[in-house]
């Protein structure tokens, strides 16, 4: 059963490369565009309509959980790490949009964090809690 989550993460590793490179030929780029982020958006959407529907047995969520901790984070790392070197190859318009979307994110940060409200605080740790801690 674990087998089936390994294949569930590797289907959905090979159409969102699939459907990333497809984009970059249409656009005239000459590389995937967005495959690793299509194969996350497919590997939560398809895993959430199998648990929904009661298809998606505990040992198979282990292999998809198993994968998914290591290979998909390694993924991530090597394609930000092609766009950055790409990025400081094509000049000073790339730095420029990058140091903008940082402002933006900050800027955003305490309009974020008033979304929700005051919640209560957390209670204090119990003797058994601070023990396993």
């Amino acid at each position: 059963m674990v087998l089936y989550g390994v294949a569930a993460l590797a289907l959905c590793m090979l159409v969102g490369m699939l459907i990333g490179d497809v984009l970059g030929v249409a656009g005239g780029v000459d590389a995937n565009v967005g495959g690793v982020g299509f194969a996350m958006i497919l590997l939560v959407v398809a895993t959430d309509r199998l648990r929904k529907r009661g298809l998606f047995p505990k040992p198979t969520e282990q292999g998809v959980l198993f994968w998914s901790a290591l290979y998909i984070p390694i993924v991530i790392a090597m394609a930000a790490t092609q766009n950055v070197a790409e990025a400081i190859g094509g000049g000073p318009m790339a730095a420029i949009a990058g140091l903008g979307a940082l402002a933006a994110g900050a800027a955003l940060v305490p309009v974020i964090s008033r979304i929700g409200g005051q919640s209560e605080p957390l209670p204090a740790m119990t003797e058994a809690e601070k023990a396993e801690a």
